[in-house]
């Protein structure tokens, strides 16, 4: 899928391996991050089928038809590698090998801008540029699936939090073992005659949580809360633009 031409000199057999390097990085990438667990020889067969286009450079072909030509092959790529299992699950796939070209290409034009690379080391950075963009996504996908939109309720206002659900949370108060949720702010009044102190203790020592218990929370304007405790905390949770955390039994 990915053409190549070396110092103007075509060499037909280190272009076309070249290619198929590429093009099987790139169905591996989609294979690992989407989790579609495809036999290695369905992504050896496809990566085969993408290094056609090698051969498209022998032919006086306009650009746009060059375009169309790309993208169809790199369709048959899809499904003869993932097959076609439901609209959705196929768009996915072509949207990702995608994303992974243009990290991959991108990748080694910026590293090749500033250090002249040969081949071997193009061979080498390509699978390093794809395992930290496989990671991270992993890594993203993984913490932005728990980030929920929450209002909170109180005294007949409105509060609105970006939530996390927290799947090690598990603070309760201790008297009628409520689940606690935490939030980090100073515009609700926890003034001690309305609040409960509540002991806790994590890996990091004990103190007391002050608490307070609110009329609701609407998780996504989906899931009501009635009449949770939530407890404030003094410092920031160290997670990007979050100012509450779920308890792991409040969904």
């Amino acid at each position: 899928m990915i053409i190549l031409v070396i110092a103007m000199r075509i060499y037909i057999d280190l272009v076309f391996l070249l290619n198929l390097i590429f093009d099987f990085l790139l169905l591996l990438s989609v294979s690992l991050i989407l989790k579609r667990n495809v036999r290695i020889y369905r992504i050896i067969i496809g990566s085969l089928f993408g290094s056609l286009s090698t051969f498209l450079i022998f032919y006086n072909i306009s650009s746009l038809k060059l375009f169309f030509i790309k993208v169809i092959i790199s369709i048959l790529m899809i499904l003869i590698t993932f097959s076609y299992k439901g609209f959705k699950y196929f768009i996915n796939n072509v949207i990702y090998l995608y994303l992974c070209s243009i990290v991959l290409g991108g990748g080694l034009y910026l590293i090749d801008n500033n250090i002249k690379l040969d081949i071997l080391l193009i061979i080498i950075g390509g699978p390093l540029i794809l395992y930290f963009y496989i990671n991270q996504s992993k890594k993203l996908k993984y913490n932005y699936s728990n980030y929920y939109n929450a209002l909170l309720i109180y005294k007949n206002k409105t509060y609105r939090f970006t939530a996390f659900l927290d799947t090690g949370n598990k603070l309760k108060d201790q008297y009628k073992k409520r689940p606690i949720i935490l939030v980090n702010t100073d515009k609700i009044d926890f003034s001690y005659e309305e609040s409960l102190l509540v002991p806790y203790k994590t890996a990091s020592g004990t103190g007391i949580i002050k608490c307070l218990t609110v009329d609701k929370i609407i998780i996504n304007d989906e899931i009501i809360i009635n009449k949770p405790l939530i407890g404030k905390m003094e410092n920031k949770f160290g997670l990007e633009g979050i100012d509450m955390i779920l308890n792991n039994e409040t969904l």
